[in-house]
């Protein structure tokens, strides 16, 4: 039996009294599964309550980005020493809408990644290509262009301590999902090319699917043999729907 993860990503949505609400749910329904994990990743200015509330539950913090830089005149940024010291465990790196929307480069993306990865926090990686990029068979060559500068950054070896998530950019909101194979054709080639430098990396990281995964369907992606796992956006934001994931992936 394998360890699956399901991390709800909240994006810019939430406030106090919704959060504190979504987290009481979420705790009260958590499936009874040691192999299952859960983790939620809301805004910034959410993570210290969070971080509170979630105190001796089996449930784990993570932040949405981080600063590569440690400290310094960096107005507006947060360090990921920062997020340390206020109890995160994660931190997403290279979501597809940091790519778009503001311009992170995979050369940037992989030199958050080595600052997550120094302090100690696991970086999840999301690598993944457009609705063009597919249609022109070009998905293993942007993913594997987005890997290869991580690999460059830190070695495989840095890989030994992280998660990587394949979101399909075309299946991001908006309801459309990859096939579960589909889904697992890109998550072979993702392992198989890690595999290809250190075969014991490969097979112990968590490969996490992330668009529009659901309870009907999160079940028929988690069985698939390279899929670990989810990163959930809309369907974190309601306590009964993310829940319907953690219990489809701890029926696998």
């Amino acid at each position: 039996m394998r360890d699956i993860l399901v991390a709800g990503n909240w994006k810019m949505n939430g406030d106090s009294a919704s959060n504190s609400a979504l987290l009481a749910g979420i705790l009260a329904g958590m499936p009874d599964s040691e192999r299952v994990r859960l983790l939620v990743c809301p805004p910034f200015p959410y993570l210290a309550a969070t971080a509170h509330q979630v105190t001796g539950s089996r449930l784990a913090l993570g932040a949405q980005t981080a600063s590569e830089h440690a400290a310094g005149a960096y107005t507006g940024e947060v360090s990921v020493a920062m997020l340390a010291d206020i109890g995160c465990e994660y931190v997403i790196v290279g979501h597809s809408e940091r790519r778009s929307l503001f311009g992170e480069s995979s050369s940037a993306v992989a030199t958050k990644f080595e600052a997550v990865t120094a302090a100690g926090l696991t970086p999840i990686l999301c690598v993944g290509e457009s609705l063009d990029e597919r249609e022109a068979g070009a998905t293993e060559s942007i993913i594997g262009e987005q890997l290869d500068a991580v690999l460059q950054q830190v070695g495989v070896a840095g890989l030994s301590n992280a998660v990587i998530a394949y979101e399909p950019v075309w299946a991001i909101g908006t309801g459309k999902t990859a096939t579960p194979e589909q889904a697992q054709q890109v998550h072979r080639y993702i392992r198989e090319k890690i595999a290809a430098l250190d075969a014991d990396i490969a097979a112990k990281i968590l490969l996490l699917y992330g668009g529009s995964v659901k309870g009907d369907n999160a079940a028929g992606l988690f069985s698939m043999p390279d899929i670990d796992g989810g990163l959930i956006g809309g369907a974190s934001l309601q306590a009964d729907d993310f829940l319907a994931i953690a219990n489809a992936a701890a029926s696998i």
